[in-house]
C-alpha cells in the first residue's frame, strides 16, 4: 500500500513540477490574503497575537481551498481520476495519496504564510517554532482529510466549485478554531495546559476523520462519479 501511495504521489508531484500552475497560484493567493490584512492594520498598532493567529489560519484555509478545487479539477479534465478508479488499485490508496498531496501543498503555503507573518506582522516565533510547526502539521492533516474526501465525492456535480467550500468549512471549523486558539496562545505565551489541550484535540480529530475518509472514500467517490 505504501508503495502504491508513493507511486501516485510521485505522479502528482511530477505533473506539478512540469507546469507549477497549482503551487504558484495557491502561493500567490496566500500572499495576496496576507497583504490585504497588512494594509488593513497598517495605520494602527502592531496586531495582537489573536489577530496574527487569525490571519495565518484564514490565509491557510482560503488558499488551501483554491488549491484543492483546482487540483481535482485538473484530474477530471483528462479523465485521469476516472482512470484511477478503474485501475485495480485499492480505493484507500487513492484517498491517502490525495490526502498527502493536499497536505504537502498546504504545508508549502503554511511555510510561506508563516514567513510573511513574521516579516509583515512582526510575530515572534523564535522559541515556539517547534510547537507551532507541530500545530500547523496537525491542522493541515485534519483539513486535508476532509478536503480529500469531499473533493473526490463531488465528482461530476456541476456546482462543485461552489459546493466544495460549503461542505468543507463547516466540517473543518473545529480544526480552524483549535488552530487559531492554540496559535494565539503560543504567540502570546499563554497557558501550556490549554495549548496541550488543543493539540490533543487535533490529534483526535485527525485520527477520526482520516479513519472515516479511508472507510467512506470508496462509497462517496462511486456515487460522485456515477
Amino acid at each position: 500500500m505504501i508503495r502504491d501511495v508513493l507511486t501516485l504521489l510521485g505522479k502528482d508531484l511530477r505533473v506539478e513540477w512540469r507546469n507549477q500552475e497549482l503551487a504558484l497560484a495557491t502561493l500567490f493567493f496566500a500572499a495576496v490574503v496576507m497583504l490585504i490584512f497588512v494594509f488593513a492594520f497598517l495605520a494602527g498598532d502592531r496586531p495582537s497575537a489573536e489577530v496574527c493567529s487569525g490571519v495565518l489560519w484564514v490565509a491557510l484555509a482560503l488558499s488551501g481551498t483554491v488549491g484543492i478545487a483546482r487540483g481535482f479539477e485538473r484530474e477530471r479534465e483528462g479523465s485521469s481520476f476516472r482512470a484511477l478508479l478503474l485501475s485495480p488499485m485499492a480505493r484507500e490508496v487513492i484517498y491517502v495519496s490525495k490526502l498527502t498531496g493536499i497536505a504537502l501543498l498546504m504545508a508549502l503555503v503554511a511555510v510561506v504564510a508563516l514567513v510573511l507573518l513574521v516579516v509583515l506582522f512582526g510575530a515572534m516565533v523564535g522559541e515556539i517554532w517547534p510547537t507551532l510547526l507541530l500545530l500547523l502539521a496537525l491542522g493541515i492533516v485534519g483539513f486535508s482529510a476532509v478536503a480529500a474526501l469531499f473533493g473526490a465525492a463531488l465528482g461530476r456535480a456541476q456546482s462543485r466549485q461552489v459546493l466544495l467550500p460549503l461542505l468543507l468549512y463547516p466540517l473543518t471549523l473545529p480544526v480552524l478554531i483549535a488552530g487559531t486558539r492554540a496559535t494565539a496562545l503560543l504567540l502570546s505565551g499563554g497557558d501550556a495546559a490549554q495549548i496541550s489541550f488543543w493539540l490533543r484535540f487535533l490529534v483526535v480529530f485527525d485520527a477520526v476523520f482520516v479513519s472515516l475518509g479511508v472507510w467512506l472514500f470508496e462509497h462517496v467517490v462511486t456515487a460522485g462519479e456515477a
